[in-house]
């Protein structure tokens, strides 16, 4: 199979945000053509945190139409999937570890129409990639362990991503997607862009620095690293 080079995108992580400003934030990632918003979903059981809810989904999405990343840090997500009113423009990753079903859970978002993605921590072994590939559509690398934001990165991430890449491409499986989570700097962003991630989750490390005016110098420097 041709390798596939897919177009660089950023999914701007909104744990990262400032309510306050939230609506010129919006503003400002339309007119910027930010294609995703990254939703941090957290049960407080599956990670030690409470991350965005059902209802913070359902007001954003009267505020803009860009398209939903829906990370669903939570445990047996299988039993929730209905609450949270799932799109069909949606990125939905689930964890491998946070159910005994895997499978089970990828099927159930069939009916909703989105993208499947599946989302590893960093401890977790590739191989459990493997039995799974006929049923995502992408894979969210986490960077850092889960929970938190503005954290480093674990060093030996950036050795998992190069594997993750030589496992598609062995598979013959370079069409799903590699999306890459957690202190995604600019620098680290280029590596990882040279290895194969094409979905960036930029939060405190990228574009959520300074205030909002800043932002938009920000994306502009940030998309530079992911052509």
């Amino acid at each position: 199979m041709e390798q596939i080079k897919k177009k660089g995108e950023i999914s701007a992580s909104m744990m990262c945000s400032d309510l306050v400003d939230l609506k010129e934030t919006i503003r400002i990632f339309e007119e910027e053509g930010v294609e995703h918003l990254h939703i941090d979903m957290m049960d407080g059981n599956f990670v030690p945190n409470f991350g965005l809810g059902v209802d913070y989904v359902r007001g954003l999405r009267k505020l803009t139409d860009i398209p939903l990343d829906l990370h669903l840090m939570i445990k047996d997500p299988e039993y929730k999937l209905q609450w949270i009113g799932i799109k069909e423009t949606d990125i939905v990753s689930i964890h491998y570890e946070s159910s005994f079903q895997v499978q089970r859970v990828l099927d159930w978002l069939v009916p909703f129409g989105c993208k499947r993605f599946l989302a590893i921590n960093p401890a977790t072994p590739i191989n459990s990639l493997e039995e799974v590939l006929d049923y995502i559509d992408g894979i969210n690398l986490l960077m850092v362990n889960p929970g938190f934001a503005g954290q480093k990165i674990v060093p030996s991430t950036m050795r998992k991503a190069q594997k993750v890449a030589d496992l598609l491409k062995r598979e013959h499986r370079e069409d799903i997607t590699i999306e890459v989570d957690g202190n995604i700097t600019p620098e680290n962003a280029r590596k990882l862009r040279s290895i194969g991630a094409s979905i960036f989750v930029a939060g405190t490390s990228a574009i959520f620095k300074g205030n909002v005016n800043e932002y938009k110098n920000n994306i502009d420097m940030f998309r530079k690293m992911i052509i």
